[in-house]
């Protein structure tokens, strides 16, 4: 490709939309994907017949109605389109004390079903989950773009003044502010930190309530929705429409470098010596390796240090692949599940157990008869490290082992009737993401003020824009398909487009 717009590093969900909505406008895009396939965390892979999810199978941002369907709006861009299949229930916790609660699509029904557990806090309650209400209004009443862009701050602000006010006032709090300010039962603060902990991997004081806001919202209105044959095919419909709009994908090009002229990003080098030159170099890698390996980690920008005092690397994940005959599954089994047995272990390793079954909602995805189960758990790399093969392979059979066991509370006969298994470490996350330590993006060292401290998609270093989990507004495929939106707005403004 001649002139190059802009080169986009990583094919993961937001450098597909970054990369998407640029060619949309007519820029010339090249995104260099180091795997085989596209989609990074949000890819597949197939063994035996199964097509497994490589990450969560619990997906927002494919509904229909309103500005907050970001992965809808991204594939309408470039005249694609997924279809979906709607989830009646977000999660089905087990949670201690017998907390056993399903999060239903309706909104009522949910709050009825949280309230029957805690009749005295219905209060506070309705008043903590209308305030997240009142957040995901704020932000589904108009475009969500580049915050970076004055001209549409200020057009923004004239068309919806309200909104606007209500999200600064937001912005800088978080979502167990407002969960201690309405509600006093100790189990039940609980509950809101495991409602947070599930996506945001930190509990409620550390969660921003704008992302609360949005998820905990969402789910009732444009809903939890599984695409059709697998979530890897969001990406894969993401790199047909960009395709079709004139961009570029290749695979097996892995960048080493990132390359500088006079301060300016201006190409990338791949493993194989190749250079690619563009106007604009956009990272889908995290901070860390963009800051530490593609560019000289001696030259690291003082505002990626002080990113770096405030944000640390999430834990990566153990996570099981399961082949399970579908005898094992009661009737009436929810596609998403969460199993804690002990408060005090909410965020440790194997702590938290997150499930999904996503064959009851496509059963195309596994051999007649059987399902899929993916559990994972949060781990840390460093528990990985200077093991011998042999010993290794014992480790990861000694941890599948006990994570089975736990799930045999809920799925009694899970062991017995197991016809696949796959396990896959922090290692195994890193090899196969190219992401430091496996990790799945950032999270506060400490308290912080909201967002505020989440930096946007420009970087010091002139021509260079980050787009993803590291950047504004964090974790999860809704958020850094909004992030892929507004990296993709302020280098079509910059580029003139």
């Amino acid at each position: 490709m001649e002139d190059i717009d802009a080169i986009v590093i990583g094919s993961g969900i937001g450098g597909l939309v970054t990369a998407t909505q640029l060619a949309a406008k007519g820029a010339k895009v090249l995104v260099l994907e180091r795997y085989l396939i596209p989609g990074g965390s949000a890819g597949y892979f197939e063994r035996q017949g199964y097509r497994f999810d490589v990450g969560a199978s619990m997906i927002f941002g494919l509904g229909q109605n309103g500005t907050t369907n970001l992965l809808t709006r991204a594939l309408a861009a470039v005249n694609v389109s997924q279809n979906a299949i709607a989830d009646p229930v977000q999660i089905h916790y087990h949670l201690p004390q017998g907390l056993d609660l399903k999060v239903d699509r309706v909104y009522e029904k949910f709050l009825q079903n949280l309230i029957a557990h805690f009749p005295h806090e219905e209060k506070g309650i309705r008043r903590f989950y209308d305030e997240c209400q009142k957040v995901f209004k704020c932000l589904n009443s108009m475009d969500l773009l580049s915050l970076e862009e004055p001209r549409y701050l200020l057009r923004v602000f004239f068309q919806r003044p309200l909104a606007c006010l209500g999200l600064v006032k937001y912005l800088p709090q978080n979502a167990g502010d407002f969960a201690r300010r309405y509600i006093k039962d100790s189990e039940l603060l609980k509950f809101i930190d495991m409602e947070c902990y599930c996506w945001s991997v930190v509990p409620s004081d550390m969660t921003p309530m704008i992302n609360a806001g949005m998820v905990f919202s969402d789910r009732h209105y444009g809903g939890v929705n599984y695409p059709k044959g697998g979530v890897g095919q969001i990406a894969q419909k993401l790199v047909e429409g960009l395709e079709k709009a004139g961009g570029k994908i290749q695979y097996q090009a892995r960048v080493t470098k990132i390359l500088t002229e006079k301060g300016k990003a201006v190409g990338v080098q791949l493993a194989n010596g190749k250079v690619y030159r563009g106007k604009r170099i956009v990272s889908n890698a995290t901070r860390w390796d963009t800051f530490e390996q593609l560019l000289p980690a001696e030259e690291m920008p003082l505002n990626e240090k002080n990113w770096q005092q405030n944000y640390q690397k999430s834990p990566s994940f153990l996570s099981l692949h399961i082949g399970v005959k579908e005898s094992v599954l009661p009737a009436g089994t929810e596609c998403h599940h969460i199993l804690l047995e002990g408060w005090e272990k909410m965020t440790a390793a194997e702590g938290t157990i997150f499930v999904s079954i996503p064959t009851l909602l496509d059963p195309d995805l596994a051999p007649s008869g059987y399902h899929i189960i993916h559990a994972f758990t949060p781990h840390w790399i460093d528990d990985w490290q200077e093991l011998s093969p042999s010993e290794y392979e014992a480790k990861k059979e000694e941890a599948a082992g006990r994570i089975i066991d736990r799930l045999e509370k809920i799925f009694p006969g899970l062991d017995a009737g197991l016809d696949y298994l796959e396990v896959g470490t922090p290692r195994t996350h890193r090899r196969f993401l190219g992401r430091q330590d496996g990790t799945y993006g950032p999270i506060p060292r400490r308290k912080l003020r909201g967002l505020l401290k989440m930096p946007f998609n420009r970087t010091a270093i002139p021509g260079l824009y980050c787009v993803g989990d590291s950047t504004f507004p964090g974790q999860g495929l809704n958020a850094v398909a909004f992030s892929g939106f507004a990296c993709a707005h302020r280098i079509a403004v910059d580029l003139g487009f």
